[in-house]
């Protein structure tokens, strides 16, 4: 990843299971847009939906911002087994298939050491890195001192159903800054960009927006 300037991260959650990142193999990412002039980024999907990974909006969202500011983006993936799939017409967890998610240990999780050691080789790099919904928790593990936000702190009649991540997160020693569905937080000081997306129960072109102004902030970050 020497070339790319910026990573965005969409629920790729922490965990005690990770196998290495195709980024960090001799494999091809698992897709690339055309060359473009704008920046490189590296976009780090996992899971297959809403309930077990990536939620689609999220990812399209991105790729739809990052489009249009003209980035470059591949996009990867970890390749690794799952703690549970998810049959999301029926909601339910599929018996013949495995996960593993930040869900399970909350606080005390942990990242695989490849995850980490990309996270940690971009900050030290001084390159960007864009998280949205429960991915800044991988940040607030792996970033000592780093401002993330997930949203608000109060469930306030369920619109922040998750807003109990915000504990979590301060549990790790990050700082967590409340913000609403369409901002994102900028953590200057460490080129940490947030959103809550789906931590908040809303339209969707409120999480359209947000992801929007932290796919904005990241590449004027990659300026700088």
């Amino acid at each position: 990843m020497a070339a790319v300037r910026a990573l965005v991260a969409s629920r790729l959650l922490a965990s005690s299971a990770f196998a290495p990142l195709h980024a960090c193999t001799p494999r091809a990412p698992l897709h690339s847009s055309a060359p473009r002039p704008g920046a490189r980024v590296a976009l780090v999907l996992s899971g297959c939906g809403v309930y077990d990974g990536t939620e689609l909006h999220e990812a399209s969202a991105v790729l739809v911002h990052l489009s249009r500011g003209g980035a470059e983006v591949q996009i990867f993936a970890p390749d690794i087994p799952q703690m549970h799939v998810v049959d999301h017409a029926k909601g339910q967890p599929s018996e013949s298939e495995t996960r593993s998610t930040f869900a399970v240990d909350g606080k005390d999780c942990k990242v695989h050491e490849d995850v980490e050691r990309v996270l940690k080789e971009f900050h030290k790099a001084s390159k960007p890195i864009g998280l949205c919904c429960i991915a800044p928790v991988l940040a607030a593990r792996v970033l000592r001192g780093v401002e993330v936000t997930v949203g608000h702190e109060q469930e306030e009649g369920g619109k922040w159903p998750y807003a109990g991540t915000a504990e979590a997160i301060k549990a790790l020693g990050a700082k967590h800054c409340a913000k609403g569905v369409t901002e994102a937080h900028v953590d200057q000081k460490n080129k940490v960009v947030t959103t809550p997306a789906f931590m908040c129960e809303t339209e969707l072109h409120h999480i359209h927006d947000g992801i929007g102004a932290m796919v904005k902030k990241v590449l004027e970050l990659c300026g700088k």
